[in-house]
Formats: structure tokens, sequence, C-alpha cells
């Protein structure tokens, strides 16, 4: 059986970032893959200092790297800032990309993110794919870039928008087809 991590880059109360992880979790559930859904608040790391690095790695981010490497799969959806990255989302790929071996290259990873403006993160979602592959992620094509935000989910968090819908069946198919081989 597959396994799957997923995450937000946004910890605060009411993310609708967390209602997007958790409707991906539900929806690789129902395709046959064993979810494990994470809270990167669990996960405490400093501002990424070279400094930090050399005397205090985080436990945190040797578990959470350990993580990583033991799921076939990990999605993160993520919020936009400024037109660009969470960071949260910086600050934890910056430390994992620090850990050995590499917990980028042996899941396969999904992207996406929800935001206020009608976008839907998609220039954060460029900005996070562009980070990810440059430390060894193989992402799925598809793109979840999802907004606006307060129009976006029905009270039991799941998508309203048919086009939003058919990208997150994409993606799961995506996601538990691709293999690194």
């Amino acid at each position: 059986m597959k396994t799957a991590l997923t995450l937000s880059g946004s910890i605060r109360k009411g993310s609708y970032n967390r209602l997007l992880q958790q409707h991906m979790g539900k929806k690789l559930a129902e395709a046959g893959v064993k979810v494990t859904e994470l809270d990167l608040g669990d996960f405490e790391m400093p501002i990424f200092n070279e400094d930090l690095e050399a005397e205090h790695t985080p436990d945190s981010a040797r578990e959470l790297a350990e993580l990583w490497r033991s799921h076939d799969i990990v999605f993160i959806a993520t919020p936009e800032y400024n037109g660009g990255s969470a960071p949260l989302m910086v600050n934890t790929i910056t430390w994992l990309s620090r850990q050995k071996p590499s917990p980028f290259r042996h899941a396969i990873f999904g992207i996406g993110g929800v935001s206020s403006g009608k976008y839907g993160t998609i220039w954060s979602l460029s900005h996070l794919r562009d980070s990810l592959t440059k430390v060894g992620a193989l992402i799925v094509p598809t793109l979840l870039g999802i907004g606006p935000a307060s129009q976006a989910f029905d009270e039991a968090g799941n998508p309203v928008e048919r086009s939003v819908i058919a990208k997150v069946d994409q993606m799961v198919t995506e996601l538990t087809l691709f293999s690194r081989g």
C-alpha cells in the first residue's frame, strides 16, 4: 500500500490551506493510500542560519526529513504571501534540504494552495515548484491553485468549483500512478 504525507504551509486556525490538505488526504485515502496528516506547527525549527546548522540542527528537522523519506507521496498545500512562497514553507524546505540522505529523492510530490485572490497561489506554486525541483523532488504536473478562498469550499470542506474538483482527481491519479522507478 502506498503511503502519503499531507501538510500545510499555514498553521493558523481556520486556514483554507489546511482544508485543502485535509481534502487531499481524504481523496488519497479513498484511492487506497495510507495517509499521515502533518501539522508543521509540531516541528519547531528556527529561521535557517548556517551558523545554527553547524552546532545545532533541530531534532525536528531530522524527524521531518525521516518522515518525508519514509513515504511514497508528499502533498503540500501552501498559501501565497506577496506573490511568493510562505515563510514557513521556505524555512522548512531549507532545513530539510540540509539533511542527508536527501528527503526529496524518494516521494512523488503534489503541490497546491488556496488564496484570497482569484489567481489562487499560482505565483507561490511556481516558486515552490522551482525550489523543490532544485533539491531533487519529482513533482506531478497538475497544480492546484484555488481562489478566492471564501468561495472555494462548502460547509463539509469540499471544493465547490467543477474545475478544482477535476484537478484534485487528476492530481490524485498522478500521485498514485507516478513512480521514481
